[in-house]
């Protein structure tokens, strides 16, 4: 398997924003790079617009996943904005955002958590307003990855023993299969470092995947010509963290390592936010 970096499709003037904010980065204190003051991050130039932050769920969740991160963004004082993700599929679903982020005037910072990475890559090739991709403990497939088989590439996902699977309709009324987290592995699998009661809730109101996002074939991947964050979590039980490496390395995004699950938004939402306000930092330079 090859680890090398997809970075043919990188101009070099966007290379240079992407060096200009990387050093905000240190602001999540984690390395040992010196932390930058944070308030720095969120001073837009005068007249220039904050880009809007679009935060996009993944699966067995709702877009109240983000919740904590998205109360510290509006602190900050960023327009944030969280839309339903179908999870009915690569290609459904990333019609539905991009269809979604024709609507947002202004330059736009795009994020994903878990499946939702592979949505926003496909999304965003096809939408000018996204100007930065954030990935957080998320997919992050190429033109012609697979899911199924993206995930499988590297141990350690507990994730498909702990799948229930539900006929139900797909989209075109065709039988289909939809997936759900056992709730008594939902802790365990996808939430170990959550407190167990907020974990109860989350797996209580998850929404459901349907099965053939595994099968999907990625046509189009984003991050080939614009700039990423990624944040890997280290401790994560659904996507691997070494299946994370690869992608951010493939990317050639700039990357953070927190010690958590596969719910940062929830364990490490300061970590999740700064990165976010990094890349927007980035888009306004």
């Amino acid at each position: 398997m090859s680890h090398a970096q997809a970075m043919s499709g990188k101009g070099l003037s966007r290379r240079t924003a992407i060096t200009a904010g990387a050093a905000t980065v240190a602001s999540l204190g984690i390395g040992t790079a010196a932390a930058h003051p944070a308030a720095a991050q969120d001073r837009a130039p005068s007249g220039q617009p904050r880009p809007t932050i679009v935060l996009v769920h993944g699966a067995f969740a709702d877009a109240s996943s983000w919740s904590p991160v998205i109360e510290r963004l509006q602190d900050r004082g960023y327009r944030v904005l969280a839309p339903a993700n179908p999870l009915r599929g690569l290609h459904h679903d990333a019609a539905h955002i991009t269809a979604f982020l024709e609507s947002v005037e202004g330059p736009v910072v795009l994020a994903g958590h878990s499946y939702g990475g592979a949505v926003i890559t496909q999304a965003a090739a096809r939408t000018p307003g996204v100007r930065a991709l954030v990935y957080v403990a998320a997919f992050m497939p190429d033109a012609g990855d697979v899911l199924g088989e993206l995930s499988s590439r590297f141990p350690g996902s507990q994730l498909a023993p702990a799948l229930i699977q539900v006929p139900s309709p797909a989209p075109d009324g065709s039988p289909g299969i939809d997936l759900y987290l056992r709730t008594d592995k939902f802790h365990q699998v996808f939430a170990q470092d959550v407190p167990r009661d907020t974990a109860r809730v989350l797996a209580a109101v998850q929404r459901p995947l349907s099965a053939t996002a595994f099968g999907d074939r990625a046509t189009e991947a984003a991050w080939r010509t614009l700039p990423s964050w990624t944040l890997i979590a280290t401790e994560d039980r659904g996507i691997p963290p070494e299946l994370q490496r690869f992608q951010a390395r493939r990317a050639g995004s700039h990357t953070v390592e927190v010690p958590s699950s596969h719910l940062p938004l929830h364990s490490f939402p300061h970590a999740v936010t700064s990165l976010i306000r990094s890349a927007a930092g980035a888009v306004r330079r």
